[in-house]
């Protein structure tokens, strides 16, 4: 692992001079090493008149105090502080910039081709390295690699900013202004949705281990109450607040997509009326993989695709593009897009690195709000990757995306989500759930500079588990008979054929030593976890298995229903196998059983209808991504 540069004392810098007496009453050699990143705030917080309790909080929102060994997050921040650099990212459009997919997934109708678009510049304050390096008289080189430099540079920045507004104080409630501004946003919502909640953090406090295993601790000082006012004063953007479907404690901005007539197609989504007529069982998490700008412009573009929110990475801003009673066009897979909430997330799963902490605290607030509204299973079987979707059918597996990627922290997002993965299991019990310890669990992943490069990717933290055919490092990874046939999966990023993820449920097919066998797709994947450093813990729940005289069970990656239940009108849509199969003895994790749905959409919304069938089904956690198969075909047991 990179290491961070040394840090050096007060006396280093000229600005410091005046502490350097209280460093030497208290000698190097006794100041423990993983202090250094909680005095490095205290010193440039007495530098530049900031305090010390603002600069922590602001800190902790971006990026949890850690370094990321200098590599940038999703929206091109580095450090501690965040300063943002977009030169070092580049600019794409969204995730759905390929015109050969099929956001929609639907095989009834005819393939959604989208039309390409320009990618969208970022805004002016994204580029906040530069104004750091120019306070401290020094090149944003330096600043994207050096923790203390950067924790300086944002510390100047928070200080010429309340400058700025003419406000002298070294009372944190008279920086809310400052704070603000800081979070980059060019509108006045997401401006306060960011300060809000660092002033929230400054009176819950906060303490961690960063991913270079510095110590860091924010107290507590509760009844700070900010002069929110301040944010008027800033010249950003300001309007009357739209009706969205958020909660209260959440800023949103309205961004509808067209409903609109393009040709002989249409777009963006289909209108419908969930939950009286269909149930939304998912929860499906996404990446945008294009700056914000960029993203809003295709949500906006008639006869593109849109989905239901967008959170931005900057402050957690919010903005809805599709009422949730709507059908989006978002997972590729018409069954999980009708019975879905599409939430996308501004970054990269591979290109940027971290997700900050406004975003992740934002969304949880969201999704939270969204899954006690419709009844969504806080688990990781209803709230899912993009990546966990199923292809519709096997001709789409190689085409279904897999974003967010391994570096989205899910324990951290269910921590938020007020509903922590549990590790309450029976020790005899023939599940487990996925959670190794996030910043010392650093797979070997390739392919992030492009994918297929091979090139090795950064080293840093990730919740997923890669899966051998036998028990040793050694072994070949699992094949995934959807994407590469017979041959073994492989480590580029992209490749999901072999990786389990945090907060998935697998069952147990063997232990040896250290190791443990799952399993998935058919196989068994073996992975380690030692007594000393667990990457899996028994867990609770049921596991499905072939009825007794089935020596295969086909496994869908929809619930459709039986022919029977269409009515004329309405083209029977074909169950197709996926190219796995259950075997015999093996037995897989149960996300939950559901009924057989359909629904027939298009523009002339007075034709739509949903079709329900008397068949039943049971989701599953198959590989990484789930599946279904027939309740007729398989016996439920508990787990223990």
């Amino acid at each position: 692992m990179p290491r961070s540069l040394p840090w050096r004392l007060a006396a280093a810098t000229t600005g410091l001079l005046a502490l350097a007496a209280v460093a030497a009453a208290v000698p190097a050699s006794a100041q423990p090493a993983n202090e250094a990143r909680q005095r490095a705030f205290a010193d440039a917080a007495s530098e530049f008149g900031v305090p010390t309790d603002v600069l922590l909080a602001v800190s902790y929102l971006a990026s949890r105090w850690d370094t990321h060994s200098g590599a940038p997050s999703t929206a091109a921040g580095y450090g501690p502080m965040h300063l943002t650099d977009v030169r070092t990212t580049g600019l794409r459009t969204s995730e759905f910039d390929n015109p050969d997919e099929d956001p929609r997934g639907d095989d009834s109708r005819p393939t959604l081709r989208l039309r390409p678009l320009e990618p969208s510049a970022p805004p002016p304050g994204s580029q906040t390295i530069d104004k750091a390096a120019e306070l401290l008289h020094t090149d944003a080189a330096k600043l994207r690699t050096d923790p203390e430099a950067n924790i300086r540079g944002g510390a100047a920045l928070l200080a010429e900013y309340q400058r700025e507004l003419g406000v002298k104080s070294d009372h944190a409630k008279d920086w809310y202004g400052a704070v603000a501004r800081y979070s980059g946003s060019e509108d006045v919502t997401g401006a306060r949705t960011f300060a809000d909640e660092v002033f929230a953090t400054i009176n819950s406090g906060i303490a961690r281990t960063t991913d270079d295993g510095q110590a860091v601790k924010l107290a507590a000082t509760s009844g700070v109450t900010p002069d929110r006012a301040q944010a008027d004063r800033l010249g950003l953007r300001a309007g009357e607040p739209p009706a969205t479907e958020c909660p209260r404690s959440l800023t949103c901005e309205s961004v509808p997509a067209p409903f609109q007539k393009i040709g002989d197609s249409y777009g963006n989504y289909d209108k419908a009326d969930r939950p009286d007529d269909q149930t939304i069982d998912y929860i499906v998490i996404h990446d945008t993989e294009g700056t914000w700008d960029s993203v809003m412009k295709q949500a906006q573009t008639p006869g593109q695709t849109a989905w239901h929110y967008t959170v931005r990475s900057s402050d957690g801003q919010v903005a809805q593009h599709v009422p949730t009673k709507d059908v989006g066009w978002h997972a590729g897979n018409w069954y999980l897009n009708e019975k879905s909430l599409g939430v996308e997330h501004e970054g990269f799963a591979a290109q940027g690195t971290w997700f900050t902490e406004a975003m992740y605290r934002q969304s949880a607030k969201l999704v939270r709000y969204l899954a006690h509204r419709f009844g969504v299973p806080l688990d990781r079987a209803h709230i899912l990757g993009h990546d966990n979707v199923p292809g519709p059918n096997a001709d789409k597996i190689k085409s279904m995306h897999w974003d967010p990627g391994p570096y989205w922290d899910w324990a951290h997002y269910f921590d938020l989500l007020g509903a922590p993965l549990q590790h309450e299991g029976e020790p005899d019990s023939g599940l487990v759930v996925i959670d190794p310890e996030f910043s010392a669990n650093r797979p070997a992943f390739t392919g992030c500079d492009k994918i297929g490069s091979g090139n090795p990717c950064p080293e840093r933290g990730s919740g997923s588990v890669v899966l051998h055919t036998e028990p040793s490092e050694s072994a070949p990874l699992l094949s995934d008979a959807g994407m590469h046939g017979p041959n073994p999966s492989t480590m580029d990023v992209a490749d999901i054929g072999s990786r389990a993820a945090t907060g998935q449920k697998y069952a147990v097919a063997d232990t040896q030593g250290d190791w443990i066998a799952i399993w998935y797709l058919g196989q068994k994947g073996w992975f380690r976890n030692p007594d000393d450093a667990p990457t899996a813990y028994p867990a609770d729940g049921f596991v499905a298995t072939p009825k007794q005289g089935k020596a295969t069970v086909p496994v869908y990656g929809s619930a459709y229903p039986e022919a029977s239940a269409y009515p004329k009108d309405i083209p029977v849509q074909e169950l197709k196998p996926l190219p796995y199969q259950l075997g015999a003895g093996q037995k897989y994790s149960v996300g939950g059983l559901t009924g057989s749905e359909y629904y027939s959409a298009s523009f002339d919304v007075a034709t739509n209808k949903v079709v329900k069938g008397k068949a039943k089904y049971v989701e599953i956690q198959l590989g990484h991504r789930v599946a279904y198969v027939s309740r007729d075909d398989v016996d439920l047991e508990p787990a223990s």
